[in-house]
């Protein structure tokens, strides 16, 4: 169980945000990003973003939902579900709230632009600070961004180039964003060794 309790740590990590003096006003023009959620190959879940209103006054809307399952059997032994809205204008944070059940256990988190920049990955501006906050919890963890030059990531419509980033500190990540600033994958190693992708479709 304890490794589980620790695989919530590292979705945990999808939900956070950066401090940056900086605007997020690239949208998606079809509305939707959504990935399969993949450990060592197996698919567990799903993340997406949903884009609505004008660049000038956009919400979007986040969702996470992930279970672990025991081989064979297929019994649920960890869930995880995470839920936010963040309200923009200007290309600046009004508000954001978000809803996690962590395996039965409820959090809940509202707060107003504060001087951050919610990182919940969408898009590449977040890798320009080197402060986040968790907007499950609200605490703030340190790291640093190193830039890995352009490559080649697969989606489930092909292959798309991508800047690769990777992140170290309090929060692990590698990620990949497209030409458009829009995340193109995700990966990290979670505590049992296994890599945990995000594959977007």
């Amino acid at each position: 169980m304890e490794f589980y309790m620790r695989l919530f740590g590292i979705f945990l990590g999808i939900a956070v945000a950066l401090a940056a003096p900086v605007n997020a006003l690239s949208i998606l023009s079809d509305g939707r990003l959504a990935f399969d959620v993949m450990r060592n190959g197996k698919d567990i879940g799903d993340h997406s973003y949903n884009f609505s209103g004008p660049s000038g006054a956009f919400t979007v809307t986040v969702a996470t939902n992930v279970e672990v399952k025991v081989p064979l059997i297929r019994t649920t032994v960890y869930s995880f579900k995470h839920a936010s809205v963040e309200t923009w204008k200007g290309g600046k944070l009004q508000q954001l709230s978000s809803v996690t059940n962590d395996d039965g256990t409820p959090h809940e988190l509202k707060t107003k632009n504060k001087g951050v920049l919610p990182a919940s990955l969408w898009n590449d501006d977040i890798v320009r600070s080197g402060k986040l906050m968790n907007t499950v919890d609200g605490t703030i963890m340190n790291v640093r961004v190193a830039d890995l030059g352009t490559e080649t990531v697969n989606t489930k419509r092909g292959s798309v180039p991508a800047h690769h980033y990777q992140v170290s500190g309090d929060l692990a990540r590698d990620l990949w964003y497209d030409a458009n600033g829009n995340l193109a994958q995700v990966a990290f190693r979670a505590d049992d060794g296994s890599t945990v992708m995000y594959i977007r479709k």
